[in-house]
């Protein structure tokens, strides 16, 4: 039987903090970002602090890596329409809560926003989306490019290297086994679970670090009532969602019925119209006919010549 591991987001609040283990997030995001990532400290900033509201919903944590670039990660929990705007939001606050006043703008620091959701945001059916800003031209299609100036100032190669990256984890859209090292970190984000076999960078410290029984009584007394709580709100979340589903449904049936009684009104009067020695046969007829023979009869009153005609037809 696996060794059960803990959750990624309760890890983030109460492990992966201390310095200790940041090997596990180092290997995480060296093998997200297809780089070697060192980090040098974790920070408090305005952007990672956790309201009431959010301390079920999200957790976050903000890195300092050893080339001084920042590294917001955000576990987001349930849904959020907005979240795409949330994210440009969070960046946007790293901007600027890091350039100092009086500072030139050339001291901003590159921001890598890693963005893990549990529910299904937007339409896309992959479980990695990455955002890079690149100027393009729009007659051309060249990609603008740094002069060499600015390279040799900045010590950068390419103009998106100055803007922030944004990687989106839909780790609900990953199904199936992990077939490389990257896959080996989404396969325990979506399932808690550390196979033996895996070898991804930092995989190996969390298995260790990660699992349930490594944890005190006083810790794993802590994460089962976080666990607890976690089926509670999905449990409370699939109830809302299944409401809302049924009410959508009750108002199409309605809507639905309302279009096909208009459609027998109306249609009842044309023949009322054409046939008024038959009218009082028509309501009942009428009424007991379903939505697909009333278009039937909409078709086919048009080749009635007489009311003995529309009364064969309905018989």
């Amino acid at each position: 039987m696996p060794a059960k591991h803990i959750r990624f987001d309760w890890a983030i609040k109460k492990l992966l903090r201390n310095k200790a283990n940041y090997v596990v997030l180092e290997g995480f995001l060296s093998e997200l970002l297809n780089q070697d990532i060192t980090i040098k400290t974790l920070l408090e900033s305005e952007s990672n602090q956790q309201t009431q509201e959010d301390k079920s919903n999200r957790v976050d944590i903000l890195a300092e890596t050893a080339n001084s670039e920042l590294i917001l990660i955000e576990v987001q929990n349930n849904s959020q329409l907005d979240y795409f705007h949330r994210m440009l939001y969070g960046v946007s606050q790293l901007v600027t809560e890091y350039l100092e006043q009086g500072q030139e703008y050339g001291q901003i620091r590159k921001i890598y926003s890693v963005n893990i959701v549990y529910f299904n945001l937007g339409k896309g059916d992959d479980y990695i989306y990455r955002l890079k800003s690149e100027f393009i031209g729009v007659n051309t299609e060249d990609t603008l490019k740094l002069s060499p100036a600015q390279e040799k100032k900045f010590n950068l190669k390419k103009v998106a290297d100055i803007f922030p990256e944004y990687y989106l984890l839909k780790v609900r859209n990953f199904k199936g086994s992990a077939e490389t090292t990257l896959q080996e970190w989404i396969y325990f984000l979506r399932n808690s679970e550390i196979k033996d076999e895996f070898a991804a960078k930092g995989m190996v410290e969390a298995k260790e670090t990660l699992r349930v029984n490594n944890l005190s009584d006083t810790e794993r007394a802590a994460y089962n009532r976080y666990m607890d709580n976690k089926s509670y709100e999905a449990s409370i979340l699939s109830t809302q969602e299944f409401e809302a589903q049924w009410q959508i449904e009750q108002i199409e049936e309605v809507q639905m019925r309302a279009r096909e009684e208009g459609k027998k009104s109306l249609l009842l009067r044309q023949l009322e119209r054409r046939f008024p020695e038959v009218a009082t046969e028509l309501s009942a007829a009428i009424g007991s006919l379903n939505s697909q023979d009333l278009e039937s009869l909409g078709d086919a009153m048009w080749d009635f010549k007489t009311s003995d005609d529309l009364l064969n037809w309905l018989q």
